[in-house]
């Protein structure tokens, strides 16, 4: 049996939808294919995974968080078909040709955002509720944070992001305080900054909440990097292949939903195409509806009640 909540003295992480997600795929009727989870977290999807693979079958994980990678990476120490790639999701279809694989025979699963391990830990930036250097990096590696983006970002660009990931009310207010009050260094600086920089309203969730979700999307291309790669793994899957995704805000679950529809589609061809070019449909949806995380889930983590749950089935290849 696999929990939904993992930790150990570095890293806690809590799987979202963990048998929902993982039921879409059904690894039953195909335990010898090639299954991707794109984004591996602590490990929990890609263990309920591997329970259910045969001996032929495999799974490989990717995850650029090493934090992420150090504790799964124990978590399933005992499992021969699992790799493990500590490189961006971006990179699947570079990744598999260098595996010598050319077809995920299985599925795949995306679980998006950020992880509550780098929600909570202070020093990577992404809370307001914590003092810590303006971070958010997914990939530590990479140089380039959300300092740059609150320090470095002009004036009607801070509105655009923040107006555009965020969907923030007041991003004109929040980024003519920002320009005004530079440097600003620490989370709790300009969390400080929003709330005293816009009108006390009534809500259940903190002024900072969207700015701070819109520089995270910003700094780490989540949006441009899941669309994109939506589209690779289309061209990777192979007939019966599912796509199972995890969303947690509008954007993310907008993106999906009309992906899905698209390849949904009967015919995909402009209206004074006479002949039709697009191969037609090619995405069976799986979920009419979203699914959601249920009440006794949501008890124990609260943030799961964000949660969207869309999956769908490969019936037929692209078009040319």
């Amino acid at each position: 049996m696999v929990e939904s909540l993992f930790k150990n003295e570095n890293f806690t992480h809590y799987t979202v939808m963990l048998n929902e997600a993982v039921e879409f795929l059904n690894v039953e009727n195909n335990p010898d294919g090639i299954y991707i989870d794109a984004t591996l977290g602590a490990g929990g999807h890609s263990e309920l995974i591997l329970q259910k693979l045969s001996d032929k079958g495999r799974l490989i994980s990717f995850d650029i968080d090493k934090d992420a990678i150090k504790a799964a990476s124990k978590r399933l120490s005992k499992y021969k078909n699992l790799t493990i790639v500590n490189r961006s999701y971006t990179e699947i279809k570079e990744v598999l040709a260098e595996l010598g694989i050319e077809k995920i025979t299985g599925g795949v699963i995306f679980d998006l955002g950020a992880s509550y391990h780098q929600l909570t830990k202070d020093e990577r930036g992404f809370s307001f509720k914590k003092d810590a250097p303006l971070d958010m990096r997914f990939n530590q590696e990479q140089k380039f944070s959300a300092y740059d983006v609150v320090n470095k970002y002009k004036e009607e660009e801070l509105v655009e992001i923040f107006s555009k990931y965020g969907e923030e009310h007041f991003s004109k207010r929040i980024a003519k305080a920002i320009v005004n009050s530079r440097p600003i260094n620490t989370t709790l600086q300009l969390s400080n900054l929003i709330v005293n920089c816009t009108p006390k309203v009534k809500s259940s969730i903190h002024p900072a909440t969207r700015v701070f979700q819109a520089i995270r999307i910003e700094v780490n291309q989540e949006l441009l990097n899941f669309e994109n790669t939506l589209k690779d793994v289309l061209t990777l899957l192979s007939l019966g292949g599912i796509i199972s995704i995890i969303s947690f805000h509008s954007l993310e679950d907008r993106i999906a939903k009309h992906f899905f529809k698209e390849y949904s589609k009967k015919c995909r061809c402009k209206k004074e195409q006479i002949i039709c070019s697009c191969g037609g449909q090619v995405l069976e949806i799986l979920t009419k509806k979203p699914v959601c995380a249920k009440d006794e889930e949501i008890t124990v983590n609260p943030p799961s009640r964000s949660a969207k749950l869309r999956a769908a089935k490969k019936i037929a290849d692209i078009g040319v």
